[in-house]
Parts: C-alpha cells; structure tokens; sequence
C-alpha cells in the first residue's frame, strides 16, 4: 500500500499536467486504456488467458465503474485544484469505508470509530474551507471521488477472497477502457509530441502498478488496517506539487491533512480491538 500511495501522487501530477494541453476526458482514456492494454501484454503471457474469467462478474465489473467514476471526477477536479489539496481531501476515503462497510460488509461500527470519522470531516471542512473566498468548487468533485474510490475498495475486498489480484487488476480498468473509448472521440486531440505520448501512457503504467499494490495488500490484510498506509500519499504530493508546479501547501491544508489522517489511523485502530 506505501509503494501504491508513491506511484499514485506521480500519475496525479502528470495528469494535471496533461490536463493544460488535452481535454480530461482525454487524459482519463489514456489512463484506463493504456492501464488495460498494459496488464494484457504483461500478464497474458504470463498467467494465460484464464486471467480474464472471473468467478463474480457483476462484482468486478461494478468495480471497474467505481473506479472509472472515481478517476473521471478526479481528474475533473485536479485541474483546478493543487495536488496536495487534492489528496489531503481523498485521504477520507478510508473513513467513507468505515460509514459504509456497516452496511456492505457487515462490519461493526462503534460510537468511537464514528468520532473518528467526525474529526476527519471536520479536517477535510479545514482544507476546502466552503464559505470563504478560498473555496473552489472542484473540491466537491474530489470529495466525490473519494466516495467512488470508497466503494470500489470495498467491492475489492470481496473480489480479493475470489479472485486473484492480476484477475481485480485487469477488470479494474476494462469498463473505463471501453466507456472513454466511445466518448473521447469528441474530444480527442492528436498528441504534440512523442514526449506527450509517453507521458500519457505513462498514466496506464503508474496507475495499473498502483492497484496492483493496492489488489495485493487486500489479500494479505483488512481495508480498514492497509487503507491508511494510503497517507504516505502525501509525502508524494507535496513533493510532485513543488516538482511540477511550484505548489506549497498552505498552512489550512497542513492542519486539515493533519485531522484526516489523525482520524484514518485512529479509526483503524479502534477498527483492529
């Protein structure tokens, strides 16, 4: 989960950085179709074409939504908003695990892991500040992003029990691959460069190792105790943000960063007496 949450901040910056030239929707197809052709190519040969079938289909393909929402209004909002910003505010998404696994997976919800999910909120109110002239309203699409990318760790987390993680891997990109691949004709652009172009399939590679880590980790322990090891996300924004944009994180940001992953360890916690 530490090496996902290090490759992760990578593809957001470059993204962003895409994002100047090529319409989003563009950027987003070159994430989910790159992703899918590149785990094809390496694993095909590797583990055969039995790396397509899936025991719960309907699982895996719901998951593969999730994931596309999450990307798509993510990658939406990131043009407006700075990295760190952006992942101070995805780090809730373990605490939306905890308010949903109740109901999804059965899991028990106790008045302090509720508290917990209280503070993070509360930090993530710290770091939008709605109301005040700082507010920007894409901050409301990471937010839902962080829900979508909720629900699809939790529907991982059934699918880790069944199928294998290069199974997860593959199908986590195959529904963003073909609804983008319809939809970005609209807004394709022709790359200017060979230097774009590597970039933009760079997208695939860092986010399909990424969930790779991440449909690993799941094997080997709970949601609610490898999600947060998610955080070191922000070592890798701060240092993308000042890399690629000269960004620094103001000091609202650093408090509210601070209460969310405060709350998310705290909540793991609880979550494992």
């Amino acid at each position: 989960m530490c090496l996902a949450g290090s490759l992760f901040p990578v593809m957001n910056g470059l993204a962003k950085l895409l994002a100047e030239t090529y319409s989003f929707e563009q950027v987003v197809w070159a994430r989910t179709f790159s992703h899918l052709l590149l785990v094809l190519l390496v694993l095909v040969p590797k583990h055969g074409i039995s790396i397509v079938f899936t025991k719960r289909p309907s699982l895996q393909l719901l998951m593969s939504f999730m994931l596309l929402a999450s990307t798509f209004v993510f990658f939406a909002g990131i043009q407006y908003i700075s990295v760190v910003k952006a992942a101070s505010i995805t780090f809730t998404s373990p605490l939306i695990v905890v308010l949903l696994s109740s109901r999804l997976l059965g899991e028990k919800v106790t008045r302090e892991r509720i508290a917990g999910v209280v503070v993070g909120f509360v930090g993530v109110l710290v770091v939008i500040r709605p109301g005040t002239e700082l507010f920007q309203w894409a901050s409301l699409l990471i937010v839902a992003s962080a829900t979508f990318y909720a629900l699809y760790q939790i529907i991982l987390r059934r699918v880790a029990t069944i199928d294998r993680p290069e199974t997860s891997v593959v199908y986590s990109a195959l529904v963003g691959s073909v609804l983008m691949s319809l939809l970005v004709p609209f807004y394709w652009k022709t790359p200017d460069s060979l230097q774009d172009v590597l970039l933009l399939c760079s997208l695939g590679a860092l986010g399909a190792l990424g969930h790779y880590c991440v449909a690993k980790a799941m094997t080997y322990a709970p949601a609610n105790f490898v999600s947060p090891f998610n955080y070191w996300q922000m070592v890798g924004s701060v240092f993308v943000g000042y890399w690629l944009f000269n960004d620094i994180p103001d000091t609202f940001t650093w408090l509210g960063s601070f209460l969310i992953i405060a709350a998310g360890v705290y909540v793991s916690l609880k979550a494992e007496k």
